[in-house]
């Protein structure tokens, strides 16, 4: 797997996200939590997640070497992330 996920994968899961008004909210907030500080100072000057976390995430998920996820694992992704507040505050 490369350092961070393809372009092709980035476009993918941006129009995934985009079909979901519902996740926006969701997106943005995970994006905020997930780039690492400074994000802006190095190429590609997106909010990608760290390199590393995004690479152990992704060879836990899809195993081997990882890859590039699938756009529709994304959105799974975030509708786990927009429940798991109310999971947990239902369970204390």
């Amino acid at each position: 797997m490369a350092d961070q996920p393809s372009p092709r994968w980035i476009l993918a899961g941006a129009v995934a996200v985009l079909r979901h008004p519902s996740l926006w909210t969701t997106a943005m907030r995970q994006l905020v939590r997930l780039a690492p500080s400074g994000w802006w100072k190095r190429a590609p000057f997106l909010p990608l997640p760290d390199a590393a976390y995004l690479k152990f995430r992704l060879v836990t998920a899809y195993g081997g070497s990882g890859g590039d996820p699938r756009a529709e694992d994304l959105i799974t992704y975030l509708h786990w992330c927009r429940a798991w507040p109310e999971v947990i505050s239902k369970s204390q």
